[in-house]
């Protein structure tokens, strides 16, 4: 029998997180799925760290690792977030939530589709609205931004990262070689153009250095000896020094997409 208040989210990275954080205020009960092994940069604001630690916690939420879907429950009852590792989505049978919400934000679809639930959602590009998903939501900056798409596809994936104070593509930094991540700065400092913020260490003991892009913030950092492969996705850097706060907070960005899950489960009659 379907939970009329039970979501389950597929995806615990920071914009996934921000739209846990706004339907645990809601009031509704939510389990995370998640990959044995995220890669989330911005992980001061991202549920999936919980993988690695057995707990994380999301402007004063707290989500919590569990072995068996047997344990929501529990967690609940505590206040708390549960997540599952559960690449497949196996929970979901056992469960029976009222929806499933897709936030893996792999920019294409890793198996969701609407037979899991009463209501499906998607965010971002990769799911076709109204077959692979009920209702997909796009994540594009811009002014479509949160816009509900129940026809059709979100706008596709352009590979280069929304404008922050005039940079775009400067702010995001990649591997430049496979091997394991040390970093040399944390999340939160403050760095310079052309410091080393990390070396990857590589299978012929070479040691590579990752370089700052751009001055600014470094916004988010993958995780300490990650196993990170070449052109991989590792560092994000804000240009805005004022804006240090920001790292252990959750982004407009997610904010608005959040709000738009929200009414997509209002609007199906799917309340806390």
């Amino acid at each position: 029998m379907t939970q009329n208040n039970i979501l389950v989210v597929r995806g615990g990275g920071d914009l996934a997180s921000g739209v846990i954080h706004r339907l645990y205020r809601c009031g509704y009960r939510v389990l995370i799925l998640e990959s044995a092994r995220p890669s989330a940069i911005r992980r001061e604001v991202s549920f999936c760290e919980a993988v690695y630690d057995g707990e994380a916690f999301v402007e004063g939420v707290l989500s919590h690792r569990i072995q068996d879907v047997g344990e929501c429950a529990g967690i609940w009852e505590m206040g708390e977030i549960p997540l599952l590792v559960d690449e497949t989505g196996e929970a979901i049978k056992k469960l029976h939530p009222a929806a499933v919400i897709d936030a893996i934000l792999a920019k294409k679809n890793l198996g969701t589709n609407r037979a899991m639930a009463p209501l499906t959602i998607a965010l971002g590009p990769g799911f076709l609205a109204g077959r692979d998903v009920d209702y997909v939501v796009e994540t594009q900056r811009g002014h479509d931004l949160g816009r509900i798409v129940e026809e059709g596809w979100a706008a596709p994936n352009t590979g280069i990262p929304g404008m922050i104070g005039g940079y775009g593509k400067e702010r995001v930094i990649h591997s430049p070689a496979a091997g394991t991540i040390h970093s040399r700065a944390k999340i939160s400092d403050l760095v310079e153009k052309d410091q080393v913020i990390a070396v990857i260490s590589t299978e012929k003991n070479r040691e590579i250095p990752v370089f700052a892009t751009i001055s600014g913030v470094l916004r988010g950092m993958i995780r300490e000896e990650y196993q990170v492969s070449e052109g991989m996705k590792i560092a994000d850097i804000d240009p805005r020094k004022e804006q240090k706060k920001n790292c252990n907070t959750i982004s407009d960005k997610a904010r608005c997409i959040a709000g738009t899950v929200v009414e997509i489960l209002l609007s199906e009659g799917i309340v806390p």
